[in-house]
């Protein structure tokens, strides 16, 4: 079994729907588990479908408030709409919809069943494609996040005396996660994301490296707006890879929010499937067992073609350029009209790039001189 990967997912997610409005859409995990599908994704031995469970309640209540899951719970079930503004419950970014907890909790469930698949199974990877709600806090819903997986399942590993890196590639900073584990040096939580400066959560700098024991563990590359592959993967390159090599933790989790792709409607960053793709070979790279989380991503097709290449990544498997014309039949009703499974390569505009540039090098300077002798690291040096 050690060499499997298993992909969590359940037809149940199918059931749920923010409202016809809101910009996250459930399809988007439908489309993706259908595309991995029909390029014979799963057709290999190694590659296995695990049911999705619900996380027991007693395992929400290790991070998460018991008044606040009572309420989320109660309005869960209500016949007629609630609101608890104190957990920012029942606004625009946070409706509550039929059934809001038992949703929360599948996504939850997920993540500690890809967490207990790396561990207890012995997977190399494990990827709940609905996972990574990573701005939810202990008594507040936040982001389009009402449980905070990846907290809850950390903890899990926590508890086996396991040592974790996190490390978050969404467009948007993950705020919860950091708030969880900022006073603690059993976990690295690294976040690349667009500058907090006018862009949710507002958080996510590079002077955010934690507190007490947990000073140093915390860090932080704001990119600014328009940022592209070559910025994400200088990132990549001269942070996330020494940080990890230098932490040597038993086990890694990744939320893979491909909300930074140059399409996504809600985000002002350039990046293609490239970067993502990159990633994902770059996080294999490491042979640590895996937890694989999903993220953010506002554009559907986007989601379901950048999982798929990470999923093809996960399993070894090599994937075409373009995608098989019965899936593009279907994609063009939703809007897409390219046959593109991966995007082509395409780079910021030399200003914008430049301003980029610019800023990144000062992060990246302020973290090599502050950080990297704490984990007995030489500026320049990758793993």
């Amino acid at each position: 079994m050690k060499d499997s990967c298993a992909l969590i997912y359940s037809s149940r997610f199918s059931g749920f729907s923010y409202g016809e409005e809101h910009p996250f859409k459930v399809l988007r995990y439908r489309l993706t588990y259908d595309l991995i599908r029909e390029l014979g994704l799963l057709a290999p031995p190694e590659a296995r479908v695990v049911e999705c469970p619900r996380a027991p309640e007693e395992a929400l209540l290790s991070y998460h408030d018991a008044d606040y899951l009572k309420t989320l719970k109660e309005f869960s079930r209500a016949a007629t709409p609630r609101a608890n503004f104190l957990y920012g419950l029942g606004d625009v970014e946070n409706p509550v919809f039929p059934g809001v907890y038992e949703w929360s909790r599948l996504g939850c469930g997920g993540t500690l069943e890809a967490a207990r698949q790396v561990v207890e199974e012995n997977c190399r990877v494990a990827f709940n494609v609905a996972g990574g709600y990573h701005h939810a806090h202990r008594a507040k819903a936040s982001g389009f996040s009402y449980l905070n997986d990846a907290v809850v399942a950390i903890l899990s590993l926590l508890e086996r005396g396991l040592r974790v890196a996190y490390v978050d590639i969404d467009a948007h900073h993950g705020d919860g996660v950091q708030e969880a584990f900022y006073d603690t040096d059993q976990v690295l939580t690294i976040s690349l994301h667009e500058t907090g400066d006018d862009f949710f959560p507002q958080t996510g700098f590079t002077h955010e490296l934690g507190r007490n024991a947990g000073y140093g563990y915390s860090i932080n590359v704001p990119f600014s707006a328009h940022a592209d592959d070559l910025i994400f993967e200088q990132a990549f390159r001269r942070i996330v890879l020494p940080l990890i090599e230098g932490y040597r933790p038993d086990v890694l989790v990744t939320q893979l929010g491909v909300d930074s792709l140059r399409t996504d409607p809600l985000t002002r960053l350039e990046c293609t499937t490239g970067a993502i793709e990159y990633a994902a070979r770059s996080f294999a790279g490491t042979g640590l067992p895996w937890v694989a989380l999903g993220g953010g991503g506002y554009d559907e097709v986007n989601v379901a073609r950048t999982w798929t290449l990470v999923w093809a990544i996960m399993a070894g498997i090599e994937v075409p350029d373009r995608l098989p014309g019965r899936v593009v039949r279907r994609l063009k009703e939703l809007g897409y009209a390219s046959d593109l499974l991966r995007d082509e390569p395409r780079l910021a505009h030399p200003d914008d790039f430049a301003r980029a540039q610019a800023n990144l090098e000062q992060h990246l300077a302020f973290l090599e001189r502050r950080v990297f002798p704490l984990f007995g690291l030489t500026p320049g040096e990758t793993p």
